[in-house]
C-alpha cells in the first residue's frame, strides 16, 4: 500500500468513525434527530435552538460515553497489537497475560476494602494489580529467551485464573448490593462516564501510542525473532518488559474507567491482518481508529439491544470474540 493509500485510508476511517459517532449519540432510549445533534455539539451551524432536555442527554450522558469507548476500544486494540508483536502469538491478548484480571483485582480490592476513597484510588489500585499481573509473568517466564514466550503464555493464563479467583473471593464476602454493582461494573459498562473522568484515560492511551510509535522498529524487529532482534542491537528483554508495562498501563486506566472488556485485543488485530495484511500490525492510528469504531457500536448494540436495560459491554464482546477465537483455531488448524 503507497503513502498515498494508506493516508486516505486513514482520513477515510476518521469520517466513518466521526459518522459513526453522529449516528450512536442520536440512537438510544430516547431516539434525537440528527440535526439536533450536531446543533447541540456544534450550536454555530444553526440559530435554532435544542430543547434542553435532549442538549443535555446528547452532551452530558451520551458524548463522554461514546469518547469513553472510543478511547477505550482504541487503547485494547492498540495494546492488543503490541503484545501479539513482543510475543510473536497470534494469540496474545491482555487477558491472555492476565493483566485485565489483575487490573480488575486491584480495581475490586479498593472498591472493597477503601470504599470511601475508592473514586480516588481506583485507578491506582488497577494499575498496581495490572502492574503485578506483568512483573509475575515476567518473573516466571525467566530474562533467559529459551522458551521465553512459552512460559509467558502459560504464565498469563495462570496468573489470570488467580487474580480472578482472588477477586470472585472478595465479591463473595462484600455487601450484596455492593456485590451487585461490582459485578456489573467489572462486565464492563460506559454508563459512569463522565467529562471529568475522560482526562486520565485520554492522556494514558495518548501517551502509550506515542511510546509504541517511538519503539516500533524494535518492535518489529522482536517480531521477526529473538536472535535477528539481538543481532540488530536491541535489548529484546528490556524492550518487551517496557512493552508489557504500558500495556498493563492501558488496560488499568480502562478497567478503573469502564470494567473489564474480553477480546478487543484478540479480535482486532486479526481483523487488521485479514484486511489490510500482517504488514499493517504495527499501523497503530489504524488500529486504533478501528478498534474505536468497533467499541462504539458495541456500546450502541449494549444500550438499544433490550428496551430499557442496558446489556454488560463484557459479555457482548466475549460472545463475538470467542465464536471468532474458533474460528482463527479453525483457519491455523486448516493451514497446518
Amino acid at each position: 500500500m503507497s503513502l498515498r493509500q494508506h493516508i486516505f485510508l486513514l482520513i477515510a476511517l476518521s469520517i466513518i468513525t466521526l459518522l459513526s459517532m453522529v449516528f450512536a449519540l442520536s440512537h438510544g432510549a430516547i431516539t434525537i434527530s440528527y440535526m439536533d445533534v450536531l446543533r447541540s455539539i456544534i450550536p454555530a451551524i444553526s440559530t435554532q435552538t435544542v430543547d434542553p432536555l435532549m442538549q443535555q442527554i446528547i452532551v452530558e450522558l451520551r458524548l463522554p460515553r461514546i469518547i469513553l469507548a472510543l478511547l477505550a476500544g482504541a487503547g485494547l486494540a492498540v495494546s492488543g497489537a503490541i503484545l501479539q508483536l513482543v510475543t510473536r502469538n497470534p494469540l496474545a491478548d491482555p487477558y491472555l497475560f492476565g493483566i485485565s484480571a489483575g487490573a480488575s483485582f486491584g480495581a475490586v480490592t479498593m472498591l472493597t476494602v477503601l470504599s470511601h476513597l475508592s473514586i480516588l484510588l481506583l485507578p491506582i489500585g488497577a494499575f498496581i494489580g495490572g502492574l503485578l499481573a506483568v512483573l509475575l509473568v515476567v518473573g516466571i517466564a525467566g530474562r533467559s529467551a529459551y522458551n521465553q514466550i512459552e512460559r509467558m503464555l502459560l504464565a498469563g493464563v495462570a496468573s489470570s485464573f488467580m487474580f480472578s479467583a482472588a477477586s470472585s473471593a472478595m465479591l463473595y464476602h462484600s455487601d450484596p448490593q455492593a456485590a451487585a454493582s461490582i459485578l456489573f461494573w467489572t462486565l464492563g459498562s460506559f454508563a459512569q462516564a463522565q467529562w471529568s473522568t475522560l482526562i486520565a484515560p485520554a492522556a494514558v492511551i495518548l501517551f502509550s501510542v506515542v511510546v509504541f510509535f517511538a519503539f516500533s522498529r524494535q518492535v518489529m524487529a522482536i517480531s521477526t525473532g529473538d536472535e535477528s532482534a539481538t543481532t540488530l542491537g536491541v535489548n529484546v528483554a528490556s524492550v518487551r518488559l517496557l512493552m508489557l508495562v504500558i500495556s498493563s498501563l492501558i488496560c488499568a486506566v480502562i478497567v478503573a474507567s469502564a470494567g473489564g472488556i474480553a477480546f478487543v485485543g484478540l479480535l482486532i488485530p486479526h481483523l487488521i491482518r485479514l484486511v489490510f495484511g500482517q504488514q499493517h500490525l504495527n499501523n497503530y492510528l489504524l488500529i486504533a481508529l478501528c478498534g474505536g469504531l468497533f467499541m462504539i457500536y458495541i456500546d450502541l448494540i449494549a444500550r438499544t439491544l433490550i428496551e430499557n436495560q442496558e446489556i454488560p459491554l463484557g459479555i457482548i464482546t466475549s460472545a463475538i470474540g470467542s465464536v471468532f477465537f474458533l474460528f482463527i483455531l479453525q483457519q491455523r488448524s486448516k493451514r497446518s
